[in-house]
């Protein structure tokens, strides 16, 4: 079975950092352009940032630019988000999602449809 987990969810401070992560299992995510994305309460999910198969192209919607990084480690099929400077409106469940189309040749922030599976999120919490 097909899994993304992400974990490293939690409760920050302002101006604080976090690292989350997002672990494939039943899959090689060699093959996948990653995204991540949020759901914060009462909004629709937004795209955060990606990063395509080989590393090479790496995306971030504008309000995360300079805070926010992606990285990916093949040989523990996982990939990373660390976000540092957190904002109270960064409070949200983050997502992790994988693209496997070989047609796209790098990843892109949207559409969402693009992205085939999904995990389970992990939750954000940015308050003092």
């Amino acid at each position: 079975q097909l899994q993304l987990v992400e974990s490293g969810g939690g409760l920050v401070q302002p101006g604080g950092s976090l690292r989350v992560s997002c672990q494939a299992a039943g899959f090689n995510l060699d093959y996948y352009h990653i995204g991540w994305f949020r759901q914060a309460p009462g909004k629709e999910r937004e795209a955060v940032s990606c990063i395509s198969r080989n590393g090479h192209t790496i995306r971030f919607t504008d309000s995360m630019k300079g805070r926010f990084t992606i990285s990916r480690d093949n040989t523990k099929n996982t990939v990373y988000l660390q976000m540092n400077s957190l904002k109270p409106e960064d409070t949200a469940v983050y997502f992790c999602a994988a693209d496997g189309n070989t047609a796209h040749a790098m990843c892109n922030l949207t559409p969402l449809i693009a992205y085939d599976y999904w995990g389970q999120g992990t939750q954000v919490v940015v308050s003092s």
